[in-house]
């Protein structure tokens, strides 16, 4: 099975991104820090992501749902991020790295859980606030740049996907992930 990681600049698209893929037969596993705070919102709480385990609860979602995944028969997933982006996330947050993360981050790369590909989904220009997402584009240019020192920290090549159509960059995407697993 080849697992595929989608990440890249707040708001810039690859949700949209991961649902065409997935009408074009490819299995998606979508981004856990959203559906932690979705939750925590539900809850009540105005801002989950200033609980002290935000990080750790991202971490055990995005475990939970790739251990899931691997259950099922598709021989392409593609992820809407990972746990080098919850790294990212606690780096620009100047949160610490829990031993949660730490031992998540040794698992994957030991069990070569991803492709060392990485979609990097380059930012439109704009970064539009959600309940969810509650940041600047100054600011979600800066949040891009933690990413991409995560993913290169941890070995990881970036494939920029550059801003354009939802159909261009799914188009580059599929092209991309054909040559890769020929």
């Amino acid at each position: 099975m080849k697992r595929y990681i989608l990440t890249g600049t707040p708001g810039a698209g690859k949700t949209s991104i991961l649902r065409v893929l997935e009408t074009h037969g490819y299995g998606v596993v979508d981004k856990a820090a959203t559906a932690v705070i979705a939750l925590g919102q539900a809850r009540g709480e105005a801002e989950p992501w200033s609980r002290p385990s935000f990080i750790e609860d991202i971490v055990a979602l995005q475990r939970q749902r790739q251990t899931r995944a691997s259950g099922v028969a598709a021989n392409i997933q593609v992820y809407d991020r990972s746990p080098i982006c919850t790294h990212a996330l606690s780096t620009y947050l100047g949160r610490p790295i829990p031993a949660s993360l730490s031992a998540e981050i040794d698992r994957i790369t030991r069990e070569r859980i991803y492709e060392r590909q990485v979609f990097f989904v380059r930012n439109l220009g704009f970064c539009e606030p959600t309940a969810a997402r509650r940041i600047s584009f100054e600011d979600s240019l800066e949040f891009e740049r933690v990413h991409e020192e995560s993913y290169r920290a941890f070995g990881y090549e970036l494939v920029d996907v550059p801003a354009g159509s939802l159909a261009d960059r799914v188009a580059m995407i599929r092209e991309s992930i054909s040559r890769l697993t020929a």
